[in-house]
């Protein structure tokens, strides 16, 4: 199985050193978890924090540059990632809402990587979202600049989007997030199948079922 992985991996990579410039990842983690009331960053699930999870798993996609979004309880944070390949980026608006943390992150990747030609958010409280399931969402791009997740019917994160779209990302304000461009360019939209995008972590309950 890690033979393919690795595999697939080269492929990629082969294809966009040769065609493309690779895009990157951007992990959103500056939320504050209240209605968990600690860090969700920082839950244990297999011997690793989900946030370590996350970026072990955008690392070793087909993407480059990897920047992680902190914010609320950043310190507490930081401890467990230190070491880890991805840029870490600080949002001092955590508190507006999700659509800060997007336009942190594609401004750190707009420095990072001028000619990046794409960018994939995810979340750090998908445990099921695997290296698999992200270069799917590479693979998939064509003329059309979306690529979301299919779950409980409806899409959303992981998501890739297209450079097209950086603008209007950063013009993202408050609880906006992804959604809003998607709705306003549903035809520019295609989906990859993850039936387990449902599973995402916001109380102690979501926590102990997981």
């Amino acid at each position: 199985m890690y033979f393919f992985c690795y595999i697939e991996l080269c492929i990629l990579k082969y294809t966009f050193n040769n065609q493309y410039y690779m895009p990157g990842i951007i992990i959103l983690a500056a939320g504050s978890s209240s209605r968990l009331g600690s860090p969700k960053q920082n839950l244990v699930y297999n011997g690793r924090t989900l946030l370590q999870r996350a970026i072990e798993t955008a690392v070793a996609s087909a993407c480059e540059p990897v920047i992680v979004v902190l914010g609320a309880n950043k310190n507490l944070i930081r401890q467990s990632i230190e070491g880890s390949k991805a840029t870490i980026v600080y949002n001092t608006d955590w508190e507006e809402g999700m659509a800060s943390s997007i336009r942190a992150g594609i401004t750190a990747l707009k420095k990072i990587n001028p000619e990046s030609d794409a960018v994939i958010l995810m979340l750090c409280d998908q445990p099921f979202a695997d290296t698999s399931l992200l270069n799917q969402l590479v693979q998939k791009r064509s003329a059309k600049g979306i690529v979301a997740c299919a779950y409980n019917k409806t899409i959303g994160p992981p998501v890739l989007f297209d450079a097209v779209y950086f603008d209007e990302l950063l013009l993202l304000k408050g609880q906006e997030g992804a959604k809003k461009l998607f709705k306003k360019y549903q035809n520019d939209v295609v989906t990859v199948s993850f039936p387990l995008g449902s599973v995402d972590i916001d109380t102690s309950e979501d926590f102990e079922r997981l």
